[in-house]
């Protein structure tokens, strides 16, 4: 098989270790840099110890009873990178992004006619690097993704042009990095990347869909992002031009975290997503300073703040933002994306926040494995009247559709608070009986034919009301030959302490929900 080539030749330079470097490891000490509560780096010692990534805190003071802790300040990070970044720039290669700190990536192919080849630039690279006291490794490939393997694999390793498939041919699935995928070919009894590989790729697309399509298109040695769909008149940039130069690094991040957002929702209007940013800062005395971020998956509005923090930081301990003899202060601030392409989708968090850990999904995606895609949903709140209607229970991994429109309204006939503790999947029958017994019934106008007197629920003994609230009338897809609903809502309390939502439709009482 031919390596796909439609990447340019890529060199990444990887820190080993990065997050406990930047926290003031000592050699030989085992220390944890956590998040979350999770292991996100380790130092060797604590690996001999048994410490691995994505390890929960617990789990790793328990095999490791000497493990230093420390919580992770990304803000440090970026501070301790842009060294780094600020050599290479300047002695190495001009232009180069950051994916995070700790790992760098710029473009292979100039850098290396320069130095004399690819082994010679990777040389170069690494030395440059260990001047500062860190250490360091390289690797090139026709992507990325693959050049960070490489300088995983060990220093200096060039993956040849069009190579890519080879080399990731005899790696497990799960170095793809996608769970939910690398679980379900490990049923399939696909364990290789080469195996994956050499799956027809019509089939993965019916199959697997996109986030599958993504994983084959990196296994048979392409990039997983499409081409860009960018074009001239589709700008997305966002800046704040300050009216007084400011001075004050929080004002500017203040500012960085709101523009942040407002590129994000850019990008979502647009159904874009974007794996690099570029930020750059126009000082008051016309000096601009940029720097580019990059992440192979997205970039999430927080985690581009965050690196605009750092950055800031680092340019002003190296005075790279002093002013001189000039006007102090900056006077523009512009986030601009690319590597725009389309947004296919993403699982939204559990909790509410943007990103989701990983622990996490790869959890639910064993549970999935085991009792079937469905056994694991998160509740996304969606637009309705009724308490059943306005959540839908979407499994970990799937796209909520627009169907059912926006949660925010306006709805009328929307049930007003308290809202109910428990909403019945199934409507419960019921049965409304005033003193004689007849069935209650609601009017055209909303009147009751009788007064409430006694509730059954399922057939159960009935309970003598003591109190109600309603009907109120809902009307839905009135415009609707077939698909019309005219129903009416009621609340009833009972003498034997409880609570309850009923709904009449075509003269049947049903139990929506239970208050408690």
């Amino acid at each position: 098989m031919t390596g796909a080539t439609d990447s340019v030749r890529v060199v990444v330079v990887w820190v080993p270790d990065f997050p406990v470097l930047a926290c003031g490891a000592q050699d030989g000490e085992p220390v944890a840099v956590v998040h979350r509560g999770a292991v996100v780096a380790c130092s060797a010692s604590a690996r001999a110890a048994g410490v691995r990534r994505h390890m929960r805190l617990p789990a790793a003071q328990a095999r490791c009873p000497g493990l230093r802790v420390v919580e992770r300040d990304l803000a440090a990070e970026v501070r301790l990178f842009e060294q780094v970044v600020h050599r290479v720039e300047a002695e190495v290669v001009p232009r180069l992004e950051v994916i995070r700190p700790g790992l760098l990536a710029a473009p292979a192919r100039g850098a290396a006619r320069y130095w004399g080849g690819e082994p010679q630039l990777s040389v170069r690279l690494v030395g440059t690097v260990a001047e500062l006291g860190l250490p360091a490794r390289a690797g090139i490939a026709d992507s990325t993704f693959v050049a960070a393997l490489a300088a995983r694999r060990g220093d200096g390793v060039v993956v040849p042009a069009g190579g890519n498939a080879a080399f990731l041919s005899p790696y497990p699935v799960g170095v793809l990095g996608v769970p939910r995928l690398a679980e379900l070919l490990k049923q399939l009894g696909i364990r290789t990347v080469g195996d994956f590989a050499r799956l027809p790729a019509g089939r993965v697309a019916e199959r697997l869909g996109t986030e599958g399509v993504g994983a084959h298109r990196v296994a048979r040695g392409g990039s997983a992002r499409p081409v860009s769909v960018r074009t001239a008149v589709q700008d997305h940039t966002v800046q704040r031009l300050f009216e007084v130069a400011e001075e004050q690094l929080d004002a500017v991040v203040f500012v960085a975290v709101a523009l942040a957002d407002e590129l994000h929702e850019r990008l979502a209007a647009a159904g874009v997503v974007c794996g690099r940013v570029e930020a750059a800062v126009e000082t008051a005395d016309g000096r601009i300073l940029t720097r580019i971020f990059r992440h192979e998956g997205r970039l999430s509005s927080r985690a581009v703040a965050e690196r605009v923090r750092g950055v800031l930081a680092a340019w002003s301990e190296t005075g790279l933002l002093d002013a001189g003899d000039g006007e102090p202060g900056i006077r523009r601030l512009t986030l601009r994306p690319d590597g725009i392409a389309p947004d296919t989708g993403s699982q939204g968090a559990f909790d509410g926040e943007r990103d989701t850990p990983v622990e996490v999904e790869r959890a639910a995606a064993r549970v999935q494995a085991v009792l079937g895609h469905r056994a694991v949903a998160r509740i996304i709140e969606v637009g309705g009247r009724g308490p059943g209607d306005r959540i839908r229970l979407v499994p970990v991994g799937d796209v909520p559709d627009d169907g059912a429109g926006a949660a925010g309204g306006p709805w009328q006939g929307l049930l007003p608070a308290p809202h109910p503790a428990a909403v019945y999947p199934v409507r419960r029958p019921a049965r409304l009986t005033g003193a004689d017994g007849a069935p209650v019934g609601v009017g055209g106008r909303l009147e009751l034919s009788a007064e409430p007197a006694f509730l059954s629920v399922d057939g159960r003994r009935p309970a003598g009301v003591n109190g109600w609230a309603g009907p109120w009338p809902v009307l839905e897809r009135w415009w609707a030959r077939d698909g019309g609903r005219r129903v009416a809502r009621m609340q009833v309390t009972t003498d034997d302490g409880h609570a309850w939502l009923l709904l009449v439709d075509r003269s049947r009482w049903w139990v929506e929900a239970h208050y408690g």
